[in-house]
């Protein structure tokens, strides 16, 4: 059901890459539809909006105005939410805005000797896109890990677009975006969406960044739009990626394992463990478990097409792997985590010992779930308030600073041959 690799054999980093390897954005299918899309969107507004609105979320909607959500109809939610779920909610929100004030930044200056003032200026983007996947399942947590960051960031406007799929609203996912401060809701989903968020039509304003994550098709529009405006990330499939010591109950490694896995047949789930007898171990609860989860079908192929259980040397192979794999995820279930952690320079997020599973970070903990995968780990970082604002730099240079820098920077735009950089320095001299 899931590969068993051994770190020793010949042929193991052929083995771990053909594994790693996923390339769902680059389907030339998708690209030509999603483009035929983005222009059909471009051209037309709120008409084609509509019509695919119907074709591909098997809505009935006759107007685009029935595809707008009144706030009101968010706030009602929340309040006819069980109070289990309303409690959890606020709590997970509580949670995420107390993690993410954290993160906020402030215009800063400084002053030279001579008087130049240098510094930078802080400024939140002003309108955002915030999709939010509606298909196989609903992600209220995605609302509350997309909207609150920007809010604290100070977004002045956040537009929050959903598929409805057969008309369907989720009642958590309005909720969601009550309590995070969402200030316009429309029920459109897909390419279709991406388009109109990043090109604008009479219904849905123009936004200036999209964020959230999607299927292949928003994911294909989202880097086709790139430019236009900006955008969060491109994600691929959810990862985990677990490093144990051999000492955690196999069962509780198995369910990790499902918690990824169960989100779509193309995620990922990977064991790394020095502990061979304990792979066995949890390759049997693995076998034990399956039948008992609602989503099997779904586990059984992610676990089979892209999972792996792998037996390595030592931990120091173990952690060598897991940073050149640089998951989304890394649990590190081992006695000691904090041992480990400066080792770890590849990972979206890093859950630390035994009790902390990614589920948690998925909702509650309070760290962002939007999180790098296919290795991008290796060179970007997990949504954050950084991500809603914009950084400007502030130059303000003295008289005494003109002439010390404009020496400098004509001697350099001479070098370059560029004569009106030098003369324009040059000017502000003084002798």
């Amino acid at each position: 059901m899931i590969n068993t690799l051994d770190s020793s054999q010949p042929d193991f980093q052929s083995q771990l890459q053909s594994l790693l390897s996923w390339e769902g954005v680059s389907d030339k299918s998708v690209e030509s539809l999603v483009n035929e899309i983005i222009t059909n969107i471009r051209n037309n507004g709120d008409s084609a909006l509509l019509d695919y609105s119907v074709k591909f979320d098997n809505i009935s909607a006759s107007a685009i105005d029935e595809l707008v959500i009144d706030l009101n109809e968010t706030k009602s939610a929340f309040e006819g939410l069980p109070e289990k779920e309303k409690d959890a909610l606020q709590v997970a929100a509580e949670r995420v805005r107390d993690y993410h004030k954290k993160q906020q930044q402030d215009t800063w200056t400084y002053e030279e000797e001579d008087g130049t003032i240098l510094g930078q200026k802080v400024t939140p983007i002003n309108r955002v896109g915030l999709y939010v996947p509606g298909g196989k399942a609903a992600y209220p947590s995605s609302v509350l890990m997309n909207a609150i960051p920007a809010k604290v960031a100070g977004v002045n406007e956040l537009i929050m677009v959903v598929p409805t799929p057969s008309g369907v609203t989720n009642q958590l996912v309005l909720a969601a975006a009550y309590i995070s401060g969402v200030d316009k809701v429309f029920t459109i989903g897909g390419a279709q969406a991406i388009a109109a968020l990043a090109y604008g039509t009479k219904t849905i304003p123009k936004v200036d960044k999209i964020v959230g994550p999607g299927n292949i098709y928003v994911a294909t529009a989202k880097r086709a739009v790139f430019g236009q405006v900006g955008i969060d990330m491109i994600a691929g499939p959810s990862e985990i990626l677990i490093i144990c010591d051999g000492k955690t109950d196999p069962d509780w490694i198995a369910m990790d394992l499902f918690s990824q896995a169960e989100h779509d047949e193309d995620a990922q789930s990977i064991l790394l463990s020095p502990d061979a007898e304990f792979i066995s171990m949890v390759e049997s609860s693995i076998n034990k478990l399956l039948p008992t989860m609602s989503r099997q079908d779904i586990i059984k192929k992610s676990l089979k097409d892209r999972g792996a259980l792998i037996h390595t040397s030592d931990m120091n192979e173990a952690i060598d792997i897991a940073n050149m794999i640089a998951p989304e995820h890394l649990e590190l279930s081992v006695e000691n985590p904090e041992e480990l952690l400066e080792s770890i320079v590849n990972a979206g997020a890093i859950f630390m010992g035994r009790n902390t599973c990614e589920s948690l970070g998925d909702y509650c903990a309070g760290p962002n779930h939007v999180l790098p995968t296919s290795g991008t780990a290796r060179f970007s970082s997990p949504l954050g308030v950084y991500d809603f604002q914009k950084k400007s730099s502030i130059i303000m240079v003295s008289e005494k600073g003109a002439t010390s820098l404009g020496k400098v920077a004509a001697t350099l735009a001479n070098g370059e041959g560029l004569q009106a950089h030098a003369e324009s320095a040059k000017y502000r001299i003084k002798s």
